[in-house]
C-alpha cells in the first residue's frame, strides 16, 4: 500500500506542468491499452487484482457519481469496485469497533470471596439467592454459576 501511495504521487507530480491537451492523450492512450489487453485477454480469462490494487482503485473511484462510473472503460464492473469498497469500509469500521477484551468482565477478586464465603455460609442457597443478596448490597455481577 505505501509503494501504490508513493508511485501515486510521483505520478500526479509529473502530471501537474501537463497540460489538459496531453493528459487527454494520455487518457486516450491508456484506454486504447486496456482494449488491446481486453482483446489479447478474451472473453473466458478474467483479470486478478491484489488487493492493494483493490484498494487503490475502490478509494479513487468510489467519489464518481455511479453514472460516471458506468460511462468508465475499467477492467471490472463498476458494481465490484463498489463492492471492494463497501467491504473495505466493512474492516475498518469492524477493526475500530472490535472490544479490546471479548468476553464477560472478570469478577473482582473481593467480590468473588465474598460470593464463596455467602455460599459456604448458607449451602442451601442457589445461585439466584446469592444474587438476590448481592443485588439487596448494590452489588452488580453475571447470573452465571462461579466455580472458585
Amino acid at each position: 500500500m505505501a509503494y501504490l501511495t508513493v508511485t501515486n504521487a510521483f505520478t500526479a507530480l509529473r502530471l501537474l506542468p501537463m497540460g489538459d491537451r496531453d493528459k487527454d492523450i494520455e487518457i486516450l492512450a491508456l484506454r486504447h491499452q486496456i482494449t488491446v489487453l481486453e482483446r489479447q485477454l478474451g472473453a473466458d480469462t478474467r483479470v486478478r487484482f491484489a488487493p492493494e490494487d483493490r484498494a487503490f482503485l475502490a478509494a479513487l473511484l468510489t467519489s464518481l457519481p455511479h453514472g460516471v462510473l458506468r460511462r468508465l472503460r475499467l477492467l471490472t464492473r463498476p458494481d465490484t469496485v463498489l463492492r471492494w469498497h463497501r467491504d473495505l469500509m466493512k474492516r475498518r469500521r469492524a477493526r475500530t469497533c472490535r472490544p479490546k477484551r471479548p468476553g464477560r468482565p472478570p469478577t473482582v477478586r473481593s467480590i468473588r470471596a465474598l460470593i464463596l464465603r455467602l455460599v459456604r455460609e448458607n449451602p442451601g442457597w442457589g445461585y439466584r439467592r446469592v444474587h438476590g443478596e448481592l443485588t439487596t448490597l448494590g452489588i452488580k455481577v453475571c447470573l452465571v454459576s462461579l466455580d472458585a
